[in-house]
């Protein structure tokens, strides 16, 4: 597994142990999960041009971002300056996180909530769904075999929303087979920790325009989001560049305003 997963193969494997300690609490974390409120639309808020505006305090390949982060001051802001959707990083060791995290954002906005993390186990996701995520990542790579189908599947038992993540054409068709209601293409090669903006109008194609489409990674400049929405991206995630920026709300409104001019001119 280290092989095939370079950089990402500390963190599954720690993230497999998170996952056999969360089992002895499965029954529970489902019973709550499965009569949680329901999870804001997804595919309705993400389409048509739209910021899925990240926060993190730090990360393998960034390094130090925000480590003072007041999480739900930013989600309002982030609301308030145009984001359609709030990403919150929940992984501890590697980006300072936490579940608390994401529980303070949810109760500070009204737009829906993305838990992003390394998910490896359905229980993960019922956790998630307790603590207020409306929606899931699920990364292909590092979900193998028939892993994919049954996050897919608990995410829907949970009556939340999923994005799979893809970086490669396998990984995206495998995506697509799956029916995945969303789709994320990550510009940034986790093995590696490098990225290559290039990398999503190489998978754009192989994603149905019925499937919403999330461009990740790499956005630095508002030009870089333009130029995604052009290449056919429903949505931007931007985090990094927001976390260093020294007014993560002006840096927000900026790119909100982009990405909607961008799909303006597209259509």
């Amino acid at each position: 597994m280290s092989d095939r997963l370079g950089a990402l193969a500390a963190i599954a494997t720690r993230k497999r142990l998170e996952a056999d300690a969360l089992r002895c609490m499965a029954g529970a974390l489902w019973a709550k999960a499965e009569n949680a409120a329901p999870a804001r639309d997804l595919a309705s808020a993400l389409r048509g041009g739209t910021l899925l505006a990240e926060m993190k305090r730090r990360s393998p390949s960034g390094g130090v971002l925000r480590e003072s982060l007041d999480c739900a001051t930013t989600a309002r802001a982030y609301q308030a300056c145009g984001a359609a959707a709030v990403s919150v990083l929940t992984d501890g060791p590697d980006f300072g996180g936490s579940l608390d995290d994401l529980a303070a954002v949810r109760s500070a906005v009204d737009i829906p909530v993305l838990r992003k993390d390394f998910t490896l186990d359905p229980a993960q996701i019922a956790e998630a769904r307790v603590a207020g995520a409306d929606w899931v990542l699920l990364i292909a790579l590092l979900l193998g075999g028939p892993a994919l189908d049954e996050c897919l599947e608990a995410a829907r038992r949970a009556r939340a929303h999923a994005i799979v993540e893809v970086r490669e054409p396998d990984e995206a068709r495998r995506a697509v087979d799956a029916g995945a209601e969303c789709i994320g293409v990550n510009n940034r090669d986790l093995r590696t920790l490098t990225g290559d903006l290039s990398t999503f109008a190489r998978i754009r194609p192989l994603i149905p325009d019925s499937v919403v489409c999330i461009a990740e990674s790499g956005v630095r400049t508002t030009d870089d989001a333009a130029r995604l929405i052009g290449e056919g991206a429903d949505c931007v995630l931007v985090g990094e560049t927001l976390m260093r920026a020294a007014d993560p709300a002006a840096a927000c409104a900026e790119m909100a305003a982009a990405v909607a001019a961008a799909a303006g001119g597209a259509r």
